[in-house]
C-alpha cells in the first residue's frame, strides 16, 4: 500500500530525493509542533523547536545507516547516551518526542505517504485528547487535610459531615504533629454537586476546634512514564 520514493536499484541517494524527504520532515515536524502547542497546557519554546527539527535529524540518520549494520549499531549507542544526558520529561513530552522520531524514521526510509498518515494520527490524537475529558480526574474530587487534637477520636467524628457534603470520603493517612499532641488527617473526598465548600470547611472547623484545614484539588506530582 505504501511505497518508498527511493530507487531500490540505486546505490546513492539523489539530491532531489534527499531534498524532498527533508522538506517533508520539516513540514510534518512543524505540524506536530503546532498541534502540541494547542494540546499542551505548558510548554517551552525550546521543546517546541525540538519537535520541528527532530524528524529532520532522525530522517538524516536513517538515510545514512540504511543497509549498514555497523553504522546502525553505532547510532543505537549514540541514542542511548542521549537518554542519560537529558532531563526527564512529562509523559506527553515523551510521547511527542517518540511521535516526531517515528515521523523522521518513516521519512528517512522514503515512506512519505506513511509519514503523512502518521503525522495526521499524532496531531489528531494530541488535539482530541486535549479537548475531551478523557483521563481527567473527577471535577468534584478534593484532597482534605485537617488537624485535630489527640483527644478527638477521628474514626467516626466526621462521618455525619461527610454524609452531608460528600459523595465519598476515604481516609488516606494519619500522622502525629506538634510533639504528638495533634493528629494530621488526609482524606480523599468527592463533593456533592451542590455542596458549598465554605459551608463544609466551617462545619469541619466547628468539629476540630478551629485548627488547620486545607481543601485542595488533587495535583499529580508524577507525570513521567
Amino acid at each position: 500500500m505504501f511505497s518508498s520514493v527511493f530507487d531500490s536499484a540505486a546505490e546513492t541517494l539523489s539530491a532531489s530525493t534527499v531534498l524532498l524527504c527533508t522538506g517533508v520532515s520539516v513540514l510534518f515536524g512543524l505540524l506536530t509542533a503546532v498541534c502540541y502547542r494547542f494540546s499542551a497546557k505548558r510548554y517551552t519554546k525550546n521543546f517546541v523547536a525540538a519537535l520541528v527539527f527532530l524528524p529532520v535529524l532522525v530522517q538524516s540518520v536513517i538515510m545514512m545507516v540504511n543497509g549498514s549494520l555497523g553504522a546502525g549499531v553505532a547510532v543505537l549507542g549514540t541514542f542511548s547516551l542521549v537518554r542519560f544526558r537529558s532531563a526527564p520529561g512529562t509523559a506527553q513530552e515523551i510521547a511527542a518526542v517518540f511521535g516526531a522520531m517515528a515521523i523522521g524514521i518513516a521519512a528517512g526510509m522514503g515512506q512519505l505517504a506513511f509519514a503523512a498518515l502518521l503525522t495526521a494520527v499524532v496531531c489528531i490524537l494530541l488535539l482530541v485528547l486535549n479537548k475531551t475529558p478523557f483521563g481527567e480526574r473527577n471535577a468534584q474530587e478534593r484532597i482534605l487535610k485537617l488537624v485535630i487534637p489527640e483527644t478527638l477520636d477521628y474514626t467516626e467524628v466526621f462521618d455525619d459531615l461527610f454524609a452531608e457534603y460528600t459523595k465519598q470520603a476515604e481516609l488516606e493517612s494519619v500522622k502525629t504533629v506538634n510533639m504528638g499532641s495533634l493528629y494530621e488527617l488526609r482524606y480523599t473526598v468527592k463533593l456533592q454537586n451542590n455542596a458549598h465548600e465554605k459551608a463544609f470547611i466551617d462545619a469541619l472547623r466547628c468539629r476540630n476546634g478551629n485548627l488547620s484545614i486545607q481543601l485542595s484539588r488533587p495535583i499529580s506530582s508524577v507525570e513521567s512514564l
